[in-house]
């Protein structure tokens, strides 16, 4: 059971990391001349896991970005479920002349840590500590979205998803 826990744990980590990713893709000075302006709203998608094992299971995720009126700030709830886990990310980052800081949590293992990168035009990348480290890189353009996570040495290796903003 334990190992059950820390494998879920590590998955919802990595997830909110790329949630966290998600998030700092959205926020620097006005909304909508900012990174975080493209995300606003309520976006949905899927794609691929892979674990540190090679094995591969397809993920759904939900997101909802908030975006402060400065455009510099954003709040992100990610809910993501595959066959086998669950898990909720929340995370809040700043945007401030290219570089991107915040904190994430997950909330159904009750684990969190930091955020920090950089962010320009449509893309995001940022590393992710706490649990686990990952790298994240967020792309927007119009309605969709691209996320990917590596984190090597960890259970959950890998993470690929693409999103669409919500109708």
């Amino acid at each position: 059971m334990l190992k059950a826990l820390t494998k879920k744990a590590i998955y919802a980590v990595a997830a909110f990391a790329f949630a966290v990713a998600l998030t700092a893709m959205s926020g620097p000075a006005k909304a909508n001349e900012s990174p975080f302006g493209a995300m606003n709203g309520a976006w949905s998608g899927g794609g691929t896991i892979t674990l540190a094992s090679g094995a591969k299971e397809q993920i759904r995720c939900r997101a909802t970005n908030a975006v402060d009126g400065s455009g510099a700030n954003l709040q992100l709830t990610l809910r993501c479920a595959s066959d086998s886990y669950k898990f909720e990310l929340q995370s809040n980052v700043n945007h401030n002349a290219g570089a991107v800081s915040g904190t994430w949590a997950e909330t159904t293992h009750r684990v969190g840590g930091t955020i920090t990168g950089s962010a320009s035009a449509n893309r995001i990348a940022v590393r992710v500590e706490g649990t686990i480290a990952a790298m994240l890189t967020v792309s927007t353009k119009a309605d969709k979205q691209q996320i990917s996570i590596e984190a090597p040495g960890s259970e959950m290796s890998a993470v690929a998803i693409s999103m669409n903003r919500g109708k």
